[in-house]
């Protein structure tokens, strides 16, 4: 009896160690696919978003100087803050551009902004008319996505050397850019 628990025992592992190598072969895989769609986004963040708002902001570095109040505070990295100035004779009341800083302040608080003379709804903190934290996003976004490309380069060729490994094991060698073992696989060129 104990020589059939141990057989039964030695084929519930072997089947499991089955299951983990196949498992094992998913992850680099998953890894691959995950750093791809991270570094592409990433890069769709700066080179899209980042890189215009910070040229946005430098457009303003001329703009007519004003002195501003924080009308609604929030998010201002993403454009969510607004300021109440006086422009023209008229009380303006301007969402600040996605890439400003300030975003700590509280209604209320006093800033000097920057906006164009022909349309004073196109403002910017002084603070930022350099460039401000989006210049600092879009590189670090920039970056990060180089970053994860790099990851993704280095997991294909991974998968791609254990794909390889795992159809010589199954007696598949690849000769003139074909499989000769009767498999249905494509030549390696296509």
């Amino acid at each position: 009896m104990a020589s059939d628990l141990d057989g039964t025992a030695h084929a519930g592992s072997s089947s499991a160690r089955r299951r983990d190598a196949g498992a094992d072969r998913s992850h680099p895989r998953a890894a691959l696919l995950m750093s791809l769609v991270l570094g592409l986004l990433l890069g769709a963040l700066s080179g899209l978003v980042m890189f215009p708002a910070a040229q946005h902001l430098r457009s303003l570095k001329d703009g007519e100087r004003a002195e501003a109040t924080l009308y609604a505070s929030g998010a201002c990295m993403a454009g969510q803050c607004e300021v109440e100035f006086e422009a023209g004779g008229r009380t303006v009341v301007a969402d600040l551009p996605v890439g400003s800083g300030g975003g700590r302040s509280s209604v209320g608080a006093r800033m000097t902004v920057r906006y164009q003379a022909d349309d004073p709804e196109v403002v910017a903190r002084e603070e930022d008319v350099g460039g401000g934290g989006a210049v600092v996003l879009a590189v670090l976004s920039g970056g990060a996505s180089l970053l994860f490309l790099l990851v993704s380069a280095v997991a294909a060729v991974f998968v791609a050397r254990q794909w390889l490994a795992a159809r010589r094991r199954q007696g598949g060698t690849p000769q003139d850019g074909q499989w000769h073992d009767g498999d249905e696989a494509e030549p390696l060129g296509t």
